[in-house]
């Protein structure tokens, strides 16, 4: 049967094509969705976390090994995913600032890594549409400019937020997120911290806010259905090659759309015979060091979320041009100060800097073409020097708090559960994968579609990025 998209993935990228792609279609539109994993309701996550310890993540492709989803030479550096229906958004945060202006043009203004062929400017009429899908919670006054107040209400600041605040003011704010801060479209955030698994539906997930486009009489589903090339001819594709239930098939489409994530996109386009030479390289994230302020007479309390506030103190407000920016998130979630009489004088913060990516940390081939091999080595000498000026300013950035001792990481943590880079985007086809409306530069009928086109990495999470990208990349193709 031929289609008029056939679509990989029901991923955030994926689905919010697809929405933007169903409101600029006909009604005798096409529509195949090929996705790897099952629909696994809430309410079965729920169940089977109960009989769990505390913290465990369901569903979940996280080992340092890759486990049977892709192999990895460095265990110590995991990827973490969620191959089933909604992808990620079963197991993301909620956290949903925009990206500074500053993030698109890194090149022309600080001379270092790629700008981005889309600017801010372009994407912020998608930005609003997709805080609009979500019911993004936020506040009023914010460091990068909005054509839109946020469809919720900021959520409460902590006591020592509000400290900050007042010292930073739109450089510190409360933090945009996906979690309701109020019973509308979805119930009210609970601030039981567990966010992966939201247990009251209060962040938004493509289950609970975008499932209706799969009920679309327009659109057919395929569970079970793993993507793994795309057979090709004169510069364009004509079907996409996937194994359902030991099975080789086939569909043909008109046009395709990839929404598997870094690691698989670039890895379905080499099995494709993909020459570019950028496929699959510049695999990135950002890194990310955790950080306890002891407080002398001061108790941490209030707030109503697992992250409180962004602070953007060392986001633009550094020398990009010789270190990374970072993002500061104040975390809400269970800790305390081992000392009697002391127990809530302590502040959690994570410091989540950018990245330059690398060349040769990279997605390529491995015997079995359903399993990518992935090879990451470390993050540049960029984010190293972001993170010896945050040290050296540290004190002076918490003046305002009683601080008695600063705990801060020496080594990053393993993942900040993004995967990034490995077909970026670029105008010129010698330097990039895609175009600025996300289409191959080869093959012209293929959209590849998510983080993996990002040609710079920035401080601030992804998703709300790539979601307002794949409205945009719909209503600028169709």
């Amino acid at each position: 049967m031929q289609y008029d998209l056939v679509l990989v993935g029901t991923s955030f990228a994926s689905s919010f094509f697809l929405k933007k792609y169903l409101e600029k279609s006909s009604a005798d539109t096409r529509v195949l969705v090929l996705e790897r994993g099952e629909f696994v309701p809430h309410q079965r996550r729920l169940e089977n976390a109960r009989v769990q310890p505390y913290g465990a993540v369901n569903y979940i492709s996280s080992g340092g090994g890759g486990g049977p989803t892709y192999l990895n030479d460095n265990p110590q550096k995991p990827w973490i995913f969620d191959p089933s229906f909604g992808g990620s958004s079963n197991c993301w945060t909620g956290c949903t600032p925009r990206f500074m202006p500053n993030d698109f043009r890194l090149k022309s203004t600080y001379k270092v890594g790629l700008d981005w062929s889309v600017q801010y400017e372009e994407l912020e009429p998608y930005y609003c549409e997709a805080e609009s899908i979500m019911a993004i919670s936020g506040p009023g006054i914010t460091p990068y400019p909005m054509s839109r107040a946020y469809p919720q209400p900021a959520h409460a600041l902590s006591n020592i937020d509000r400290i900050l605040q007042k010292d930073y003011g739109d450089l510190y704010i409360s933090q945009p997120t996906a979690r309701s801060s109020i019973n509308g479209k979805r119930n009210q955030c609970c601030t039981s911290a567990v966010c992966h698994l939201c247990p009251v539906q209060a962040k938004f997930t493509i289950e609970n806010g975008l499932a209706e486009i799969y009920r679309d009489p327009r659109v057919e589903v395929s569970y079970h259905s793993q993507v793994f090339q795309l057979d090709t001819g004169n510069d364009l594709i004509h079907s996409v090659v996937y194994l359902k239930d030991h099975q080789e098939m086939r569909a043909n489409g008109d046009a395709i759309a990839l929404g598997a994530n870094a690691l698989f996109n670039p890895h379905i386009l080499t099995n494709s015979g993909d020459t570019n030479p950028n496929t699959g390289h510049y695999l990135s994230e950002q890194v990310g060091f955790y950080c306890y302020l002891y407080l002398k007479d001061l108790e941490n309390f209030g707030g109503s979320s697992i992250i409180t506030a962004n602070g953007f103190m060392l986001y633009d407000q550094v020398d990009r041009s010789q270190m990374a920016a970072c993002l500061i998130e104040n975390h809400n979630d269970i800790f305390v100060r081992y000392e009697h009489g002391k127990w809530r004088n302590i502040v959690k913060l994570k410091f989540v800097f950018e990245d330059i990516p690398q060349f040769d940390n990279v997605v390529g081939k491995s015997e079995s073409a359903a399993i990518p091999n992935v090879h990451y080595g470390t993050h540049s000498d960029y984010v190293s020097r972001g993170y010896q000026n945050l040290k050296n300013r540290i004190e002076s950035l918490f003046k305002s708090l009683p601080v008695e001792e600063i705990y801060l990481d020496a080594k990053p943590q393993p993942s900040e559960s993004h995967i990034l880079g490995t077909t970026r985007m670029h105008d010129d086809p010698a330097i990039g994968v895609v175009d600025k409306q996300l289409i191959h530069h080869q093959y012209r009928n293929l959209f590849v579609l998510g983080g993996s086109v990002f040609p710079a990495i920035t401080p601030g999470n992804p998703t709300l990025t790539i979601s307002a990208l794949s409205l945009y990349a719909a209503d600028k193709s169709f």
